[in-house]
This record gives structure tokens, C-alpha cells and sequence, in this order.
């Protein structure tokens, strides 16, 4: 399928803009970019309680969000933005986690994690881990005692969500209901078909995603450590189930299929889906018809996930 044409007449009008490419960029020139991306998303839903909360954390401190769109939330997500681990804040993923609160009708928790150069691997991954021990300590607070608890999140995020789901199955931490796993970076191989395909040179290039790794893991002989590169884990059973989404025109498209398959070759249950004539950045460009397509997906997975969890707790009841 060819590339979806308000991709194509998106992609045209920053080409129009004059910008370079984001590996010839400074730090501060691509959270520049980044910023200026999330203003395109328009005005966001009002909530029914919005709560910051500083988290304390080795070393420093990492923001949280909490965006509850109804006064008894349905569950908890907790949301790890994207940005290669170098770029993105809570505030520019804020429409985004507050259209997802408001769609699913469970609480959005949005992670601060603190960002490379200034603090390299695994100090994201530690927060994010941080993060979601906080939250399910905090769950009967923020949603009702045993309510579902969800980690997600988009690139370098949902490498995040899909370590801390790792992470907590090995730690004996928060039950997690489900893992939502949108474009996921799982592996630090730039050698993949679609790393190398001229067509997916878009939003994300073979180039930008080096120059981040360059910046979050120098160390490349550290970045087949399981908590840098999730597909390299020796054994992906018992995990939550998962929902991956991935993009046609995506250097990520390859790796994050990969992840799938390897779930799914562990016994665990997945909700994939490739979204035809989309490149990376998708998900949370809400003015692409593409971001809504892949929302009904998210939605859907939650809420029925939220529907059997009920199911099973009143089995149990009886």
C-alpha cells in the first residue's frame, strides 16, 4: 500500500520548513522539533482530576501526571512517552494521554523519566521501573483496590513499557493486566529489512535512530542487555498480554513484529496489528486518521480486558 496521503502532505510541509535531519541536530534543536510536533494535536479533553506528583528517585526525581477523566476510573494506564530516549516531555504527550484517559476511561499515569545525554541507560529505565511500583502501591488512590493496571507507550516508550513488564515479572512487582506496545524499539540492529528499505527513510530514519542510541547507550556492547533490548531476553513467557501496533513505512516495523512473534512463540497473547500506509510518529499525530484507527484498537483491547477482569473477580466472588 502506498503511503496514506495526509502522511505524505504532512511529511511535505515540514520538508517545506527547511529543517535538517534530526542526526545532523543538536539535543536542543530536536526537543525543539519534538515540541513543535505535539502543538499540531489541538485541544485536549478536559478531566475529571488532575494530580502532579514528584517521585523520588535514585539520584534525582521524576515528574508524574495523573490524568483521571471520570470520578471512578476503570483501571490505570501507565504511559511512557516516546523520543528516543533523548527528546519529549509529559507535557507534549499530555493531549495524547488525556484523548486515551478519556477513551478508555481509566486513569493515565504520564512518566517524567529523566532524558539522555544528561542521564544515560538504564537511568530511564529505572525511573519508568520506579514509576510503576509507585503506581501500583498507589492503585486503590488513584482507581479503586484491585483495578487493572496497564503499561504502554509509543517508540522509545513502548521499549519502556515492554521493559517494565520484564522487569516486574522478574522483580515480583505490580500485576500487570496488559502491556500496549505501540511502534516499540526491542532491538538495537540497525541491519533489519526495514531499517535498510529507502521508503521508510520518513519521520524516523536508519540515521536518527543511531544518533539516539549513540546519545541513551554509547556503550553499544551494552545494548543487547535485555533492559536496552527486550527481544534479546532469553524467555518472554509468563508476560502480560500484549498489544503491538506497527507502521508500513517504518524503520521500527521489523523489530517490533519481531517482538511480537516472540510473545506469541512464549504462549503469551497478542493483539497485533500493522497499520497499512502509516509511518512511525502515527499514533500520536491525532490529526491522522491513522491515530484513530489505532486508538479504536487500544480502546478495544482495554476495555475488554477491563470486561474479564470483572468476570473473573465475580467467578471468584461466587
Amino acid at each position: 500500500m502506498t503511503l496514506d496521503f495526509a502522511t505524505a502532505e504532512l511529511l511535505a510541509q515540514m520538508a517545506e520548513g527547511g529543517g535538517k535531519p534530526l542526526h545532523e541536530s543538536s539535543v536542543e534543536e530536536a526537543r525543539a522539533l519534538g515540541a513543535g510536533l505535539s502543538e499540531m494535536n489541538g485541544p485536549a479533553p478536559d478531566m475529571f482530576r488532575v494530580e502532579e506528583h514528584r517521585l523520588a528517585v535514585a539520584g534525582g526525581e521524576a515528574p508524574l501526571r495523573i490524568l483521571t477523566p471520570l470520578e471512578q476510573p476503570a483501571g490505570v494506564i501507565v504511559y511512557y512517552h516516546g523520543g528516543g530516549w533523548v527528546i519529549g516531555t509529559i507535557d507534549e504527550s499530555d493531549t495524547v494521554a488525556r484523548k486515551l484517559a478519556e477513551r478508555t476511561s481509566c486513569s493515565v499515569v504520564l512518566v517524567d523519566y529523566r532524558l539522555a545525554p544528561e542521564h544515560r541507560y538504564p537511568v530511564a529505565v529505572d525511573d519508568s521501573y520506579a514509576a510503576l511500583e509507585w503506581v501500583g502501591e498507589h492503585l486503590a488512590e488513584i482507581a479503586g483496590p484491585g483495578a487493572p493496571l496497564f503499561v504502554a507507550g509509543d517508540s522509545a516508550g513502548g521499549n519502556l513499557a515492554a521493559v517494565t513488564a520484564l522487569r516486574s515479572r522478574d522483580r515480583g512487582g505490580p500485576a500487570i493486566t496488559a502491556q500496549i506496545l505501540i511502534y516499540p524499539v526491542t532491538d538495537a540492529d540497525f541491519d533489519r529489512p526495514s531499517y535498510t528499505d529507502p521508503e521508510n527513510q520518513l519521520l524516523l530514519t536508519r540515521e536518527a535512530m543511531a544518533w539516539f542510541w549513540d546519545h541513551y547507550v554509547p556503550d553499544a556492547a551494552r545494548r543487547i542487555e535485555p533492559d536496552a533490548s527486550p527481544l534479546r531476553a532469553a524467555d518472554l513467557s509468563g508476560l502480560p498480554p500484549a498489544v503491538v501496533l506497527t507502521a508500513e513505512y517504518d524503520v521500527l516495523r521489523d523489530e517490533g513484529e519481531a517482538y511480537a512473534e516472540r510473545l506469541r512463540e512464549a504462549g503469551v497473547p497478542v493483539n497485533f496489528q500493522r497499520y497499512e500506509g502509516q509511518t512511525h510518529g502515527f499514533f500520536t499525530l491525532l490529526m491522522l486518521h491513522g491515530s484513530e484507527r489505532g486508538f479504536q484498537q487500544i480502546v478495544k483491547a482495554v476495555r475488554a480486558a477491563i470486561y474479564e477482569r470483572s468476570r473473573e473477580s465475580a467467578r471468584a466472588a461466587q
